[in-house]
């Protein structure tokens, strides 16, 4: 009589070993094991074809928003539009050597700021011409289009917006990848602040499939560690939405997804003209420039 349980053999795969049982001669068991799944094999080892990542969608870290532009005929009238509906003035600013133009400044809440800029009459008219004596290069934000002088006539609007590049994305080296999305890096200064800025060499808008409308956005990346608007009087005003209309609106869209500044603006289709308009809460209730 047997007492107790059989000692099994160990399970090796493919291999036999006895099954040494104390009251009985070794039985030999055969124990087979499944075979693993196989791995998956990486497309780039195997010879697949791979499938390329969609360039459409190709972007890297998401974008800020920098300030708004208030393009005005001289400061004074734009100072006077922000002051009347915002209830406080743009101050400070300074002047802008290779465009031609000069900019007042207002501190919003959460690192935004605004900024009036119009042409700068203290400037000579070829302190920017290049070395070989041609013409100077346009201004930015197209001051020198003849449909911003026509529509300024009926005084300062909301003109454009520009989003804040942030290290470690080098704003040069990303436009130098996607020149066709991305216009040219200008070095700009004013005062001891530095930073690059995109604009065409046109000084247009910035623009993707032929269209822009100021409602794309520039992009900007400080070269200084502080940003201009802790240099500005804090103020109790705060912007709640900036919102845009073009009548491509989803080609606007694309472009703003690519670069990552999709959340930045609340973008809607228009039959009309394309427009800006930014809503702030101030100490006296919700104003909007437009």
């Amino acid at each position: 009589m047997r007492h107790g349980k059989p000692h099994h053999a160990q399970a090796l795969s493919g291999k036999t070993l006895p099954n040494i049982h104390p009251h009985g001669p070794p039985i030999r068991q055969t124990v087979m094991l499944t075979a693993p799944a196989a791995l998956p094999r990486h497309p780039a080892r195997s010879g697949l074809p791979q499938k390329p990542f969609p360039r459409s969608v190709m972007t890297a870290h998401s974008l800020r928003l920098d300030h708004l532009v208030i393009s005005a005929r001289t400061l004074d009238e734009g100072t006077q539009y922000v002051a009347d509906t915002l209830g406080v003035a743009p101050a400070g600013g300074g002047a802008h050597p290779l465009m031609r133009t000069h900019n007042r400044l207002l501190n919003l809440w959460g690192g935004v700021y605004l900024e009036v800029i119009a042409v700068d009459p203290q400037a000579a008219s070829l302190a920017a011409a290049p070395a070989d004596g041609g013409a100077p290069r346009p201004r930015l934000f197209a001051l020198d289009d003849p449909a911003t002088h026509a529509r300024l006539e009926n005084g300062p609007y909301l003109s454009h917006w520009v989003a804040r590049v942030e290290r470690p994305k080098h704003l040069p080296t990303w436009q130098a990848q996607y020149p066709q999305r991305i216009p040219p890096v200008v070095p700009m200064t004013r005062g001891d602040f530095t930073w690059s800025l995109t604009v065409p060499d046109d000084g247009a808008f910035p623009a993707w499939q032929g269209i822009g409308d100021g409602v794309l956005p520039s992009l900007i990346q400080w070269d200084t560690t502080n940003h201009p608007s802790t240099a500005l009087p804090e103020t109790e005003i705060s912007l709640k939405a900036l919102k845009g209309a073009h009548p491509q609106a989803d080609t606007m869209a694309a472009q703003l997804r690519w670069l990552g500044a999709a959340h930045l603006i609340e973008l809607q289709p228009t039959e009309g003209a394309p427009a800006l308009s930014a809503e702030f809460e101030t100490p006296d209730g919700l104003r909007t420039l437009k």
